[in-house]
């Protein structure tokens, strides 16, 4: 299995094909559909005011996510009350439901993985060419299993957004995933979908 390091070169990324099984090591960020959100309005479309911490927010991110990897995950954390933060289960999240921001997201912070599981669709793989950056796939159901690879809690952004929302900052070290969807425009996730639907037109046309 093939040993990646976070920050990943555009070298890594362009050498990276569909299917390829690798492991992840480094400063990862999460972030779901409130952070996708937050950072389209206030920052890339600018439709909203910046409010509060957001500056000092988007100055912390921005080179942590350049080159770098934000994981759709809403982990469970224990140590809420002391702050020694430690992850209990940090399973992947449903990845489509950032279909309309993740490549506009991945452009203007210069990222260049994205961690999720079921995939994504036509506009994230397009700009997983232009960015360029990955899909990798995570094991669902292995929550606990995963964050076991978190080695340390570096902090936490945006905590009132709730926990499974808001940005956590980790340090991984083995993180296992799939690439499922690479920069030359391969997407498992398509693939199966396709043959998904030629079997079930095959049904309906012998029901």
């Amino acid at each position: 299995m093939r040993e990646i390091t976070i920050p990943i070169s555009d070298e890594t990324i362009r050498s990276l094909k569909v299917g390829e099984p690798v492991t992840l090591t480094g400063v990862m960020m999460t972030g779901r559909d409130a952070v996708h959100k937050w950072m389209i309005d206030t920052f890339i479309k600018q439709t909203r005011q910046p409010q509060g911490d957001d500056l000092e927010v988007y100055a912390a991110i921005k080179p942590l996510l350049d080159h770098g990897v934000i994981y759709h995950c809403g982990p469970v954390v224990a140590g809420l009350d002391t702050k020694e933060y430690k992850f209990v289960a940090a399973g992947p999240t449903t990845s489509i439901r950032e279909e309309p921001y993740q490549a506009d997201v991945m452009k203007h912070f210069n990222a260049r993985g994205v961690i999720g599981k079921g995939g994504m669709g036509p506009k994230t793989l397009a700009g997983c060419q232009e960015v360029p950056f990955v899909y990798f796939h995570a094991i669902g159901g292995a929550a606990s299993y995963i964050a076991q690879s978190v080695q340390k809690v570096l902090g936490v952004y945006k905590l009132d957004f709730g926990v499974p929302e808001a940005m956590w900052v980790i340090e991984v070290k083995e993180f296992p995933v799939v690439v499922t969807m690479d920069s030359h425009g391969g997407s498992q996730h398509a693939v199966i979908d396709e043959k998904s639907r030629k079997v079930f037109e095959e049904l309906l046309a012998k029901a």
